[in-house]
């Protein structure tokens, strides 16, 4: 079992950047496949990003394509968003998530086993 903790989130004016990070518990955080979710009120959890145990394979939704990279350092049991050139439209509630499953689909929020509480992003204009 794995607890996640999102921090980095605030108000940014648009344009600007934003660093969120995700600190995993626990000694097996190189097991995990890696995704960040956001979500806005009313709406359903979106997928953002993904990363897979070594790093080596890395997906993004075409909206952020760009413009946020997402990284991990396992000897910190952390993985990152680095959002730059941020728009209105990417205000939300930030999420990460751990899935310990061998072949998972990287998009669905149902693949995931485990979420931390969210970090609320918002971007003015």
């Amino acid at each position: 079992q794995v607890q996640l903790v999102e921090s980095g989130g605030g108000l940014v004016q648009a344009g600007g950047s934003l660093r969120l990070s995700c600190a995993a518990s626990g000694r097996t955080f190189s097991t995990y496949f890696m995704g960040w979710f956001r979500q806005v009120p009313g709406k359903e959890r979106e997928f953002v990003a993904a990363i897979s145990r070594s790093g080596g394979g890395i997906y993004y939704v075409d909206v952020v394509k760009g413009r946020f990279t997402i990284s991990r350092d396992n000897a910190k049991n952390t993985v990152y968003l680095q959002m730059n050139s941020l728009k209105p439209e990417d205000t939300a509630v930030y999420y990460c998530a751990a899935s310990s499953s061998e072949a998972i689909s990287v998009v669905v929020a149902t693949s995931y086993d485990y979420w931390g509480q969210g970090t609320q992003v918002t971007v003015s204009s």
